[in-house]
């Protein structure tokens, strides 16, 4: 299916690993020109690299999100650079473990930072250009919200927030033909994925428990696989649905767990 995306011009905050790269590389893989926002010059210089040697066209702006300054700037930039914005997917973000025990007044603010308000912030800068496009958002979100993690009170928060304004913005911006819909993950394998799981005392058995218990072939969901439900969101293809959650989880959050071992 030709998903109609040449030449497009979608931010993909948090792009340069794990579901962001994944999302990257397939929308160029369809002839997006996606532009990558992150902290690191060094990881965007090396997703860049891997899109490029794949036969894709990218563009990068280093950008820390946390600070709603960058947001303005980063958006700015890819402007000044591509003179327009057809999409814009959030993604970036941390699952941080500020929890109500043992967090406090500043680390639950700090984590909202790291995992909504710059949602908004990009959302609202890029707002006037993709009113020009009638360009999509996409928002990626977390089985957290729904299902609760414990220990980690703010990303759950955050998550939360994802989830609603998808709904809020999807009303908002329908007199303009701009779609918001919003991906839940549950389990899927990123490096964040992999370096949380090393903290554990027996990684191996821990990561084979949460894979038995995912219903459709016992395992995680791949980058590649939410990457190709966004590339869908941001076409026109998608050209009815707005304020819609998928979950691209394999069965996880709403399967009967009892499923999995079937």
């Amino acid at each position: 299916m030709d998903l109609n995306l040449q030449d497009k011009v979608i931010i993909v905050s948090g792009g340069a690993k794990g579901i962001g790269l994944g999302i990257v590389k397939v929308l160029a893989a369809e002839g997006v020109v996606p532009v990558i926002l992150g902290r690191d010059e060094n990881d965007n210089a090396k997703a860049l690299q891997e899109v490029e040697e794949a036969g894709g066209k990218a563009y990068q702006v280093v950008a820390e999100l946390t600070k709603p300054d960058a947001c303005e700037t980063a958006v700015q930039a890819v402007l000044q650079r591509c003179g327009r914005i057809d999409g814009l997917v959030n993604n970036a973000g941390l699952n941080d473990g500020i929890g109500l025990e043992n967090g406090n007044y500043e680390m639950f603010l700090q984590s909202l930072h790291n995992s909504l308000v710059h949602y908004y912030l990009l959302a609202h800068h890029a707002l006037p250009a993709l009113k020009i496009s009638k360009g999509a958002i996409v928002n990626i979100s977390s089985k957290t919200a729904e299902t609760g993690q414990g220990g980690t009170s703010g990303y759950a928060a955050a998550n939360g927030g994802r989830n609603a304004l998808t709904r809020e913005w999807a009303v908002e911006l329908l007199k303009y033909g701009i779609r918001v819909n919003a991906i839940v993950v549950a389990e899927s394998w990123t490096p964040q994925y992999e370096k949380w799981i090393q903290t554990l005392p027996d990684p191996k058995a821990k990561l084979k428990e949460i894979t038995s218990r995912i219903p459709l072939e016992n395992r995680m969901t791949t980058p590649e696989e939410i990457a190709n439900t966004a590339a869908f969101l941001l076409s026109e293809r998608a050209s009815h649905t707005t304020g819609q959650m998928l979950y691209v989880d394999g069965g996880y959050v709403h399967l009967d767990r009892s499923l999995a071992n079937a």
